[in-house]
């Protein structure tokens, strides 16, 4: 399987990023430990994007105050990926912890986001949210994962594109 994996950091409001091998990591602490090395200390906001064989894509944000913060678009690739494998823990901890309280957050965003009733095409799992405060709302980054013809490099850029950070992906994948 053919994936690609960009760390993106947000320093003093400029985002700067690199592309990262996931090859050699073991599980999430290990990916968390290599981004780390890549964006530096420094980073207010890091993302790593992570597509395989246009299927699906993970997103692990580390802010320099919290704990990683993982969402997959389909959590049922954990059976065909070991690369899924490294995300898809946390990622279906957190959907199970968040189940609770969905249908008050679904809600909420419905009010704010124009995007309702797409009907999801897979197993998201993990912080729906995670985006929201770079321009992405739980339901707008759900209803991108649904739409129809839409790849996972396609949703990453859109994502970008809302946080500010489109330029310096496009640069990494060579556009």
């Amino acid at each position: 399987m053919t994936y690609v994996a960009s760390a993106l950091a947000r320093i003093n409001s400029a985002w700067f990023g690199d592309d990262v091998a996931l090859d050699d990591v073991e599980d999430l602490d290990g990916v968390v430990e290599l981004v780390r090395e890549v964006i530096g200390d420094e980073a207010e906001t890091g993302l790593l994007f992570v597509e395989e064989d246009d299927e699906w894509l993970a997103i692990l944000r580390l802010d320099a105050d919290g704990d990683p913060r993982v969402f997959m678009s389909d959590a049922r690739v954990v059976t065909s990926s070991d690369i899924a494998v490294l995300f898809a823990e946390a990622a279906i901890e957190v959907s199970a912890i968040e189940d609770a309280d969905a249908d008050e957050a679904e809600e909420a965003d419905d009010e704010d986001d124009p995007d309702d009733g797409a009907s999801i095409d897979g197993d998201p799992a993990g912080d729906f949210s995670l985006m929201a405060d770079l321009g992405t709302s739980s339901a707008r980054l759900l209803a991108l994962c649904a739409e129809e013809g839409q790849l996972p490099s396609d949703v990453i850029s859109a994502i970008c594109e809302a946080a500010g950070c489109l330029d310096v992906l496009e640069k990494l994948r060579g556009e």
